[in-house]
């Protein structure tokens, strides 16, 4: 079970936050305006398992009725009836209106099919459940944070207060009831979508397609290919840019797919210096 996140109908609201914060009783974290962005939230954290992304992109109101100067491909900007206001243009060097475009993107834990975190996660505390989601149990969670550096999208995150690492866990009681998760509950455009993955991935090609025919040309799936470097993810998304400007790696790998062969190496290493001690002594005796 999974996750299809279709960031082209979402529209900012922030209920899937509020509702993920209110079934899984996270700590509210207050406000954080970075003055960087409208957001109010900066990222994925302990205490925010899901956080809608506002990324603003400006071109002057006067370059998108002649097309002089914009970027080749790039849509007009649309009217949303956003903040507003005078700055330098961008292109021509004139003092022109701006209007941002605005893409949002309500981002979570990925649910890796390969999860580095559950390679170095010494307890057992992070599990892969029957739904092939990955969920933390607080409860026996030692608070060493190997999984920290472990996860390819910087997902998992410790509370200061006792260490302890948190993250989306795809509201595994809720599944267990036949309920969907909060957030896909709350959300009112449809944009976070719960279902079988396999379902889900033919409704994203579907919807790619129908953006494309609409001369979309920018929009991508990222995390719907099974054969990418963590093995798909459960969580994947719909994005009308380059993952760069969602904040997200543009390849992700699984941080541990190394680890086998470091481990033949010292193996290797290692009985080399034995084997080199043990000649130095018997030369010695003799």
């Amino acid at each position: 079970m999974g996750f299809f996140t279709d960031t082209s109908v979402c529209i900012g609201c922030k209920a899937c936050e509020v509702a993920c914060k209110e079934w899984n009783l996270v700590p509210e974290d207050g406000l954080d305006f970075t003055a960087m962005s409208f957001d109010n939230s900066s990222g994925l954290g302990a205490d925010t398992w899901r956080h809608v992304a506002f990324i603003e992109q400006r071109a002057p109101i006067g370059v998108q009725e002649s097309g002089v100067g914009r970027p080749e491909g790039a849509p007009d900007p649309v009217d949303l009836g956003m903040p507003s206001f005078d700055l330098p243009g961008a292109y021509t060097g004139e003092e022109e209106r701006g209007e941002f475009r605005w893409l949002m993107s309500s981002d979570v834990c990925k649910h890796c099919t390969h999860a580095a975190c559950l390679d170095v996660c010494p307890t057992g505390s992070l599990f892969r459940t029957e739904y092939g989601t990955v969920v933390v149990q607080e409860d026996i969670c030692n608070g060493c944070g190997y999984c920290v550096p472990a996860c390819p999208y910087g997902v998992i995150d410790q509370r200061k207060d006792d260490g302890r690492v948190w993250k989306c866990t795809l509201c595994y009681d809720r599944l267990g009831e036949g309920m969907e998760p909060a957030c896909a509950k709350a959300c009112p455009t449809d944009s976070i979508q719960y279902g079988e993955l396999d379902e889900l991935r033919e409704r994203a090609d579907e919807r790619l397609r129908s953006l494309h025919e609409q001369g979309i040309g920018s929009a991508q799936l990222y995390g719907r290919d099974p054969d990418d470097g963590v093995g798909g993810d459960s969580a994947f998304f719909l994005l009308l840019d380059d993952p760069e400007v969602y904040g997200l790696p543009p390849d992700p790998v699984v941080t541990t797919r190394d680890l086998p062969s470091m481990w033949r190496h010292a193996a290797v290493a290692a009985g080399t210096l034995l084997a080199g001690i043990t000649a130095a002594f018997l030369g010695r005796r003799r």
